[in-house]
């Protein structure tokens, strides 16, 4: 079998709606990237107010949080590609507002904040439904498979993104958001040309209950809570990438230079990893393998910790990322496959909520911790905490450790 297009990736790219949702997720999710970059840094520009700067994550941030249990119910009672390309279009015209306000100079505070919070609004619809959209594209044969290369879009993204986005807001900012909005259309057309499998969609009132049905869903099984609940422990504890900064100054004495290969490292091991999950997909011990690979960025996590040399803790990055890719392809197949499809936008957008929520969380808890006992007892005891976790779950959840193949489940 050829690493390069093995059997897997042929299987994939005679999957023309795929490659349209893998182009377009890939497309949608640098603009967001750029957008954000270019947002937060003219934001400062404006204002020279660290407050202003950190409303713009807060803005982003809340729409999620609010929307989630109404994002679900909208995945799960209407066409998910539509719904996945109107917030491309909507995410584009914020982008053309930007650029327009740029070039005619009225741009301000106020503007870049509902800009944020419009944005965010929109990937809280978009990441569900196009989380619960790429089952309906490949067959369940080969879902693995995808979901190993739509993680890869999303880590190329998180690389690309913002080191584009830096690049060309040096040349001004009118030429991120022309770029972004040029981006966003393209990923329109894409997403709007995919051609999905038809499901019946849910008939049901809309209730209290059934807007609260995906939490319970999820709480009812247990393969499902032990994987989403395990998520948001493990990320939440392992979060010392949020302490970057503080390492490359005080720790390992690198300048500005150093601290972007370190910010790089955890999306290029999981960019890599995620290749090769695409090409070797994971076949036996499924459960297993993944509470191996909670243990081992666990102890990345710590190695980063201990390491005073920035080779040594880029390989760490480079570990934390890949094994991190290994858990999350493992985590999002059980929560498709385990999961029926008319309940698949709800849970999904409780998953999405608990990943977005364990990564702000995070952050606060490795920041808080390095504020009280300094960066590196921080940082090593995340990586402790992520080792526990991974072996209290396996306690706590033995259906989740003794699955042996994703077709079990």
């Amino acid at each position: 079998m050829r690493f390069v297009l093995g059997d897997s990736r042929r299987a994939l790219l005679r999957q023309p709606s795929f490659v349209k949702f893998w182009g377009s997720r890939m497309l949608s999710s640098s603009s967001f990237q750029m957008l954000s970059v270019a947002i937060g840094w003219q934001m400062y520009s404006l204002t020279h107010d660290a407050f202003s700067l950190g409303l713009v994550g807060l803005a982003q941030f809340v729409p999620m949080v609010l929307l989630t249990l109404v994002v679900g119910q909208v995945a799960d009672r209407f066409d998910r590609r539509r719904i996945v390309y109107l917030c491309q279009i909507i995410e584009a015209c914020v982008a053309g507002l930007l650029l327009y306000g740029n070039l005619f100079g009225w741009l301000g505070r106020e503007q870049i904040l509902l800009a944020a919070m419009v944005l965010g609004a929109c990937r809280a619809f978009e990441g569900p439904s196009s989380a619960a959209l790429l089952p309906q594209l490949v067959p369940k044969s080969i879902l693995q498979k995808a979901i190993a290369l739509s993680t890869s879009a999303g880590q190329t993204a998180q690389i690309l993104g913002p080191s584009i986005g830096g690049l060309l807001y040096a040349l001004g900012p009118t030429y991120v958001y022309s770029t972004a909005t040029a981006s966003l259309l393209v990923a329109t057309i894409l997403t709007w040309t995919i051609q999905s499998k038809k499901i019946e969609r849910t008939s049901e009132p809309v209730t209290l209950s059934s807007i609260f049905l995906g939490l319970v869903f999820v709480r009812r099984h247990p393969i499902i809570l032990g994987t989403i609940s395990l998520d948001l422990f493990a990320v939440l504890l392992g979060g010392a990438t949020a302490l970057l900064p503080i390492f490359a100054q005080d720790i390992l004495k690198t300048g500005p230079f150093g601290l972007g290969l370190m910010r790089t490292a955890p999306a290029v091991g999981a960019l890599l990893m995620s290749i090769v999950l695409a090409n070797f997909p994971l076949k036996k011990a499924i459960g297993l393998k993944l509470f191996a690979a909670l243990g081992v960025f666990g102890l990345a996590t710590m190695l980063f910790a201990l390491s005073t040399n920035l080779y040594l803790s880029l390989f760490a990055l480079l570990v934390i990322g890949a094994s991190d890719v290994v858990s999350v392809v493992i985590r999002s197949s059980l929560v498709q496959l385990q999961t029926p499809d008319e309940m698949r936008g709800r849970v999904n957008a409780v998953n999405s909520l608990f990943i977005g929520t364990s990564n702000q969380l995070g952050e606060f808890e490795s920041g808080t911790l390095a504020g009280l006992m300094g960066a590196v007892p921080a940082a090593l005891i995340g990586g402790i905490g992520t080792v526990i976790v991974a072996g209290l779950w396996m306690y706590l959840f033995p259906s989740l450790r003794k699955i042996r193949s994703l077709s079990d489940s």
